[in-house]
């Protein structure tokens, strides 16, 4: 047996060391041209004479054409080096149905080499399963060559031009590659049909069947098969091909309901494994009925979700107890990781190279060398399991319940702190769950964000022990809280605290109780922010607090622990030190992934609009301006702009969304000149552009490119929003305001700020939040505010807006106190373009906005 398990070891280093061997080609041995190309629908048959000089010619973006399953003809050129004198184009991908090569001297015709799988392989200009075309070439001439492709199947066109020396060696070096590869499968192969022959157990038939399947398609794939096999059929071979997809995945079904014993173990998911085997078995016939394309779609779209659920058929086992599934688990996840990938190649999703070409290949190998180890662990464990049950059964029986009461001590428990750890918390919030469904449960995660500062101060080992200090005093604090779980009750201690990782704790409460307690909840929060006493030092250690409900904020236990630790990197948390999960807050939600894509695709494709929002000048009653608004007009859902732009933040896609803004509103402003208003432009800005360096210098370079709107395209940023970080968004807004931007402090009032911070503001504009500005009219409070934030504004020089406007009154008021500018509904709520136009056509009062 151990010669056994070195001989697979060392198989699998050969893999790596093959993968390296073949990453070890010089680039200089080869070059990848710059491609031209032209794609041209079966009905539109071009021919050499209409593509040579016509203008359709567009570069290839990628290095590697790939263009997944289309049926289109596709024409490529590319220029050609005159040295070396010898070389070779390879294009190696096996499955193209017909190739015609063209090499053109100084722009006439001197060589043409029609070749393709639909042709028998003798015809093949050098024999060898890829398209391999050598030609020569000399010095004084002008070198190019051409190539029409036709295929009915992925239409991918890998290109290499080689020293045709350099080739050979390269070809060397991949032939012995592969045949690394098939020796493995062909060694495991016939060791299980071996074991077979021995044990008359259909296990290990499906097995060698289904490695014989793998065996078959992969070199069917590399054109292997063609050469060998049926060198002069192309139809058998391209038959083979499609065959191939199907019957490795039925005899690997087979093999995995077999292995895993899934008609006693798991009866639903037998019946969904036959049910996938009957599919393929469909998919098998198609071959013989369907088209090319059609077919070889089928087959790949029928592998992915095969391959998807052999693998998760492991792990599902695994947590059921299943002893095979170890293995098992491991072995499929690699193999389904290649077979992706080769399948996404083929749908021309990822590029071209090493680990997309050669997946299925490594992971089927690997796979194979792993089920061969847990046939034979199977085989050598059963064998000693019987040994050791005759030897000593009760002995072995006590042994083994005195180790596993060991280890269930040890996994259940933090060996620095001696709290039950996180698989104990789990196990306990699941059991609550099962047995109190109709409670309402709280969980609560404590992180410590000020660990790893500690940690490198004082070192780990002091830091090992402050946590053992933290343990204890967090586990007093919170064993004081009203309705708080025991999760561990011993002889020694109850414990109300788990160790769920080096900084982070968890507990349990009956939510209900918390609700009704809240002054002992705030006073929980205080002593845990308390520093701890250390080494004569008072440590502050930044605990914050995030609580997660069932069922209002999930039903399982993966999902409530989940989401408790995202209520704690709330800002909330960071504010008050406690916060409650929100979903609308959640980034790290599916929706939220969705609505990310979503988003990306919409901006890519310039779904996106802008609406306008008038700014009224009080003391000449004319429109003197207009607020740019992101919408997105298109979804089915509404989504607010505060939400799509708090998706962009999130995202990372702010950036381009901004950059999205400002272009447009640069031509709105193209716009409306057009019709004699010339308005400025406000535009809002996030906190993210203003930590980005380069934004300044892409917004002086935008308006040196439209000159004629500087100093009329104003930025909007938030007052909340600069507060997040003071000095660097000073810094940018400086340097904006250098450069002659306009700039406006939006929702004044609603956030926090200095006084000796706002007078170092470089705008122009202040804008009072809508609710300051919506009670106006009732609430004296709010009249006082706004009357002594426009006199401070206007004794720092700043014009003022009110937002939010929405009655003749409100706007009264505001003129008597002074207020330069208006917004809001009261005007109209913000317009599209064209709507915008009708509604400025109706008032009177923007005369004076144009020229002349």
């Amino acid at each position: 047996m151990r010669q056994l398990v070195l001989l697979f070891t060392l198989m699998g280093a050969m893999i790596i060391v093959a993968s390296q061997v073949h990453a070890d080609v010089k680039p200089a041995d080869w070059t990848q041209p710059d491609i031209e190309f032209i794609q041209a629908s079966p009905e539109r048959d071009l021919t050499y004479d209409d593509v040579h000089g016509s203008r359709l010619w567009q570069p290839l973006e990628s290095g590697s054409p790939n263009f997944g399953y289309v049926t289109d003809t596709f024409w490529f050129r590319m220029a050609i080096p005159t040295l070396p004198a010898q070389q070779i184009l390879e294009i190696s991908y096996p499955h193209l149905d017909e190739i015609t090569f063209y090499l053109l001297k100084d722009g006439a015709i001197v060589k043409r080499v029609v070749t393709g799988d639909r042709q028998p392989f003798a015809q093949r200009p050098l024999k060898h399963p890829h398209f391999v075309i050598p030609f020569q070439v000399s010095h004084g001439h002008r070198y190019q060559v051409m190539l029409k492709v036709e295929t009915q199947g992925a239409l991918q066109v890998p290109i290499r031009l080689w020293d045709q020396g350099a080739y050979i060696d390269h070809a060397l070096v991949e032939d012995r590659l592969h045949s690394i590869y098939y020796g493995i499968l062909i060694t495991v192969i016939f060791f299980n049909l071996f074991i077979f022959l021995a044990l008359r157990e259909r296990m290990y038939l499906y097995y060698v069947l289904s490695t014989l399947g793998y065996l078959f398609l992969l070199s069917s794939l590399r054109g292997i098969t063609y050469s060998v096999l049926w060198p002069g059929s192309p139809s058998l071979h391209n038959q083979a091909m499609l065959v191939s997809v199907p019957i490795a995945m039925v005899f690997a079904l087979l093999f995995a309901r077999s292995f895993l014993a899934l008609h006693s173990k798991s009866r639903y998911m037998d019946r969904l494994v036959r049910t996938i085997i009957a599919a393929n078995l469909l998919a098998l016939a198609g071959t013989f009925l369907l088209d090319y394309n059609t077919s070889i779609r089928l087959s790949v779209m029928l592998a992915i979700p095969s391959c998807l659920l052999l693998t998760v058929i492991g792990p599902l086992q695994w947590v059921r107890g299943n002893p095979q599934a170890g293995f098992y688990t491991v072995a499929w996840g690699l193999l389904t990781v290649g077979s992706a990938l080769t399948a996404a190649n083929k749908y021309g999703v990822i590029p071209t190279n090493f680990i997309s070409m050669y997946g299925m290949q490594i992971g089927s190998a690997l796979e194979a060398i792993l089920l061969t180890l847990a046939l034979a662990a199977r085989l050598y464990q059963e064998r000693e399991d019987k040994s050791a049950a005759r030897e000593a059964e009760l002995i072995a029986m006590a042994a083994r319940r005195k180790a596993e009461l060991r280890m269930v001590e040890q996994a259940l428990h933090n060996p620095l702190t001696g709290l039950p750890n996180r698989s104990c918390f789990e196990l306990l919030l699941q059991d609550q769950l099962t047995r109190e469904p109709q409670k309402r449960h709280a969980v609560g995660i404590i992180q410590l964000n000020n660990l790893q500062a500690i940690t490198k101060t004082l070192g780990h080992r002091n830091t090992d022990r402050l946590l053992e200090l933290t343990a204890r005093r967090f586990n007093s604090i919170i064993s004081e809280l009203p309705g708080v779980w025991p999760i561990e009750c011993n002889d020694r201690k109850t414990v109300h605290l788990a160790s769920l990782e080096s900084a982070t704790f968890g507990f349990l409460m009956d939510a209900t109780v918390v609700r009704q307690s809240p002054r002992q909840i705030i006073q929980c929060l205080e002593q845990l922010k308390e520093p701890i006493d250390y080494l004569g030092m008072q440590l502050p250690l930044d605990p914050l607090t995030g609580v997660s409900i069932y069922p209002d904020h999930a039903d399982d236990t993966n999902a409530l622990i989940r989401r408790a630790y995202i209520a704690q990197e709330s800002d909330e948390a960071r504010d008050r030190g406690l916060a409650y999960y929100q979903p609308e807050l959640d980034s790290y939600s599916a929706e939220r992934l969705t609505l990310a894509s979503d988003l990306k695709q919409a901006l890519q494709n310039n779904e996106l609009a802008l609406h306008y929002q008038p700014k009224l000048a009080l003391a000449s009653n004319t429109v003197v301006g207009m607020e740019a608004l992101i919408r997105w007009p298109g979804r089915s859902q509404p989504l607010s702009a505060d939400q799509i732009i708090a998706v962009a933040e999130q995202t990372g896609l702010i950036k381009p969304l901004t950059r999205w803004v400002l272009e447009h509103a640069l031509d709105a402003r193209d716009r409306f000149l057009e019709r004699d208003y010339s308005f400025t432009l406000s535009v809002n800005i996030s906190p993210n552009n203003l930590r980005e360096p380069e934004f300044p210098l892409f917004v002086q370079r935008l308006m040196t490119s439209y000159s004629r709107h500087r100093g009329h395209i104003i930025l909007e940023v938030t007052e909340t929003s600069m507060m997040l970080d003071p000095v660097n968004s000073l810094r940018a807004l400086r340097s904006l305001h250098a450069t002659g931007i306009p700039l406006s402090i939006d929702d004044f009032g609603s956030g926090y700020s200095s006084l000796s911070y706002i007078k170092q503001l470089p705008a122009s504009e202040i804008k009072i939040d809508r609710s300051l500005i919506t009670d106006l009219q009732t609430q004296q409070e709010d009249r006082v505010i706004v009357q002594t934030t426009i006199d401070m504004c206007h004794s720092l020089g700043y014009q003022v807006v009110a937002e939010g406007v929405e009655t003749e009154d409100t706007i009264k008021l505001l003129a008597a106190m002074g207020c330069d500018m208006i917004q809001g509904y009261v005007l109209t709520p913000p317009l599209p373009m064209a709507d915008l136009f009708e509604w400025l056509d109706r008032q009177p009062v923007t005369a004076a906005c144009h020229h002349g």
